[in-house]
This record gives structure tokens, C-alpha cells and sequence, in this order.
């Protein structure tokens, strides 16, 4: 008998509605038929509507120097491109020192303990300019030369590590001793960072 009311039809409404809630079994059960139902109908359609991408995509042509066109073989198209670094990064070739790094690394060391009293910052960095890498001077203007422990360079420098392209170098001083990285550049070897070793 078909329902005429209102009433009769919010009835069957709150029934429908409320089933769910009226027991946990019931809960479980309706959550259970929903996934089943989200999952069938994500499997059903695609198949339904058919992969646009079943023909596959269209040959790549390579255009020749001739003006000719040829198509790629299908293997050259749908191979997948490496998405990230496989292959660890080059490390550095070890290498016998450079002379003339070393000379730079003492030249540079005395340059730095050479500071006579009253000297300013910007007449200190003018001896260091030559030996330094542009990059590294502003990190340098900020020292105070008045600060520095150490007069001159009291024996020669010693190789700690030596790479093609740059080399660390030990150069004592009456102060502390001075670890230098010298680098090849452009413009020759060139200072590029110190710190002082114990």
C-alpha cells in the first residue's frame, strides 16, 4: 500500500536512516557495505569506461638532419626516466700538492699574522685581497686585527689533504696553528676558509 502521509513517509525515513544506530553490529555492517561498494565501483568503472590510454601514445619522430622524419622504436618511449640520484656524488681525486698552493697558503698565513699596531681592517685585508677568493673577504672584514694571536709564521706548511682542485694546508704561527683550504680557481689558487688548530 502506497505510503500517503507525511508522517508515514518521515517514519520510513527515520527506519532507513536510523539503522545503522541501532546496534554496534549494525554499525559495523553498514560501514563494511559502504567500503565494499566504493571499492567495487572504483573497480567497475574504469573498466565500464574504457582506458583512453589502451591504443598507447603516439610515436615520437625524430627529425634528421636531412629533414627526414623517422619514428622512434616503442621501447625508447615508454621507458621510464630515473626520478632521483641512484649514483652517489662524485668525491674528489686525491692528488700529490701543488706547490704553488702551498706557497699561496704561507703567503696568505703571514699576510694574516701581520698586523702592526694601529692597522685597520680595510689596510689588513688589502695584504689578504690578493690570496683570497672574493667570496670568502666579507666573512673576513668582520675580524678585528688587533684580536689576532699571532705575529708571524714560525715554520713551513704541511699538507693535511690535497685534492685536483683544492688543498688543506697546516701553517704553524708563534700563535696557533692555521688550518687553510686552498682552492683552483680561474685566477689561480686562492684562500677560500682557515680556522685555527689546537
Amino acid at each position: 500500500m502506497p505510503i500517503r502521509t507525511n508522517r508515514g513517509r518521515a517514519a520510513v525515513y527515520r527506519r532507513i536512516w536510523g539503522f545503522p544506530l541501532r546496534s554496534p553490529a549494525h554499525l559495523v555492517g553498514s560501514a563494511v557495505a559502504v567500503i565494499v561498494l566504493i571499492v567495487a565501483i572504483g573497480i567497475v568503472v574504469p573498466h565500464l569506461l574504457g582506458n583512453p590510454n589502451r591504443s598507447g601514445p603516439a610515436p615520437v619522430r625524430v627529425q634528421g638532419a636531412d629533414g627526414t622524419t623517422t619514428p622512434l622504436p616503442s621501447s625508447a618511449t615508454t621507458t621510464p626516466l630515473p626520478t632521483r640520484l641512484t649514483a652517489p656524488l662524485v668525491q674528489p681525486t686525491s692528488a700529490a700538492p701543488d706547490p704553488a698552493a702551498l706557497q699561496v697558503a704561507r703567503q696568505w698565513a703571514t699576510a694574516w699574522a701581520t698586523h702592526p699596531a694601529g692597522i685597520t681592517n680595510a689596510q689588513w685585508l688589502d695584504g689578504l685581497r690578493p690570496l683570497t677568493t672574493a667570496e670568502y673577504l666579507p666573512e673576513m672584514s668582520t675580524v678585528d686585527p688587533a684580536n689576532i694571536p699571532a705575529t708571524r709564521v714560525t715554520g713551513e706548511p704541511t699538507v693535511t689533504k690535497s685534492y685536483t682542485s683544492s688543498v688543506e694546508v697546516l701553517v704553524p704561527t708563534d700563535g696557533p696553528k692555521l688550518s687553510i683550504t686552498v682552492a683552483k680557481t680561474t685566477a689561480g689558487w686562492l684562500v677560500t676558509g682557515f680556522d685555527q688548530a689546537s
